[in-house]
């Protein structure tokens, strides 16, 4: 899909605030499909220098340690966002974006990323598919330094709509013992604003708990990559490596979770044992 698709090249990163504002006034008149078209542009930023101030206030929510010449595995999902947005704030953008759900994310990191390097981002829409709860888009983005691939994943975002054609019934996930809880960690009901201001995704429902009402959550919930991002640092990444993430539950601010692990798993559950993040990481 990279490769036929027509190249846009941006000179800057497109500001997050008004993709949101334009993909929230768009999304009543979106008629999600699995068929329906898609954005076939592949948005391309060249000699991307990382923001150091912006770096380490991410690093700090996060968890990862500042200062060094080094980004975190999950750093460049934030220098990409915006890139994916614009793509699926548009017109062009079958699947509205207000109530659109993250529901996973896989990266593999080829090599170690400088800090202090110069990147070329380019971000595309590799295609539609059907989900039982309605249509799911799948977003690459990939980062290459020197004219090396040193970094790519893939997000796929789920449209919730009700659906008539038939689809395959998932295979239940086999039944596991919960991984060994390390940690505990009571959460901030400022973390939703500091993980914001640090990565420019301002949604309303990670910011304030009057916000998050308007859209059906008790209280402001966590950005589903900030929780990826806590464990990962929590549990320690190679160089080279792979990792899946798997979004189950939002969690809630301010909340108390259970950060677990064992090998290369992890996970992050609340209450009851209730899942809110699944997932593994391992050297390639």
């Amino acid at each position: 899909m990279a490769d036929s698709a027509a190249a846009l090249v941006l000179t800057e990163s497109p500001s997050l605030a008004p993709l949101l504002a334009r993909g929230a006034l768009l999304s009543p008149f979106k008629r999600p499909g699995p068929d329906a078209e898609f954005p076939r542009t592949r948005l391309v930023l060249p000699g991307l220098r990382v923001d150091l101030a912006r770096l380490a206030a991410y690093e700090r929510v996060c968890g990862f340690p500042t200062g060094e010449d080094a980004l975190p595995v999950t750093y460049p999902h934030v220098l990409g966002f915006p890139l994916a947005m614009r793509l699926m704030s548009g017109r062009g953008f079958p699947l509205p974006l207000l109530g659109l759900v993250h529901t996973s994310i896989t990266v593999t990191r080829h090599a170690r990323m400088p800090a202090s390097g110069t990147y070329e981002l380019s971000v595309h829409i590799e295609g539609l598919a059907p989900h039982r709860r309605g249509t799911q888009a799948t977003v690459v983005t990939e980062v290459r330094g020197g004219g090396d691939l040193v970094w790519e994943s893939r997000s796929t975002y789920l449209a919730r709509h009700r659906t008539h054609r038939p689809t395959a019934v998932p295979r239940e996930a086999e039944a596991r013992k919960p991984l060994p809880e390390a940690a505990r960690w009571r959460l901030a009901g400022d973390v939703g604003r500091r993980y914001g201001a640090a990565s420019g995704d301002r949604n309303p429902i990670h910011l304030h708990p009057l916000t998050a009402r308007l859209f059906g959550f008790p209280r402001a919930i966590a950005h589903g990559m900030w929780t990826v991002a806590r464990c990962l640092a929590a549990h320690g990444v190679p160089e080279s490596c792979h990792l899946r993430a798997e979004f189950r539950a939002p969690v809630v601010l301010p909340g108390e979770v259970t950060y677990a692990q064992r090998d290369g798993r992890f996970e992050l559950r609340g209450g009851e044992d209730r899942i809110h993040v699944t997932g593994d990481v391992y050297p390639v």
